[in-house]
């Protein structure tokens, strides 16, 4: 399987613009900037972006993580916070931190926290990262 998508870029870094646009057509000509990846101007980033896709993979692999345990969430929620830190002349994305809570009738809090761990280490996205990944879980 082979998932694309395109960034096109015009102008300089810092006074330059460009745009993201995804096979699927979800991301069609986003817009993304300097201002929208450094100050907080309307329009998508790379992290955002990454955060996005990790958690939304990790809480897929971990709803069919509890499925092959024998369990059925009714919830799960996952947020993921990328942090960009600089390095050297550049940056680099350093962390992903996943807050979790799930709702899993009949199952524990250790039993829970077992599965998402489970869950992280087999997620594609934690996988590809370079970065420490952390993960707080909580059923609710």
């Amino acid at each position: 399987m082979i998932r694309k998508a395109q960034a096109v870029w015009r102008g300089t870094g810092r006074d330059g613009s460009g745009q993201l646009s995804s096979e699927s057509g979800v991301l069609a000509e986003t817009p993304y900037s300097f201002k929208t990846r450094f100050e907080n101007e309307k329009g998508t980033n790379p992290e955002e972006l990454i955060a996005a896709v990790h958690a939304g993979c990790f809480t897929m692999a971990l709803a069919f993580g509890l499925q092959l345990a024998g369990f059925k969430p009714t919830e799960l929620s996952t947020e993921a916070a990328v942090t960009l830190e600089p390095e050297g002349k550049g940056f680099k994305i350093s962390k992903s931190a996943l807050t979790l809570h799930g709702k899993v009738p009949n199952l524990d809090e250790a039993g829970f926290a077992r599965i998402a761990g489970d869950a992280e280490k087999s997620c594609p996205v934690s996988k590809v990262l370079n970065a420490t990944i952390t993960l707080d879980s909580k059923l609710v």
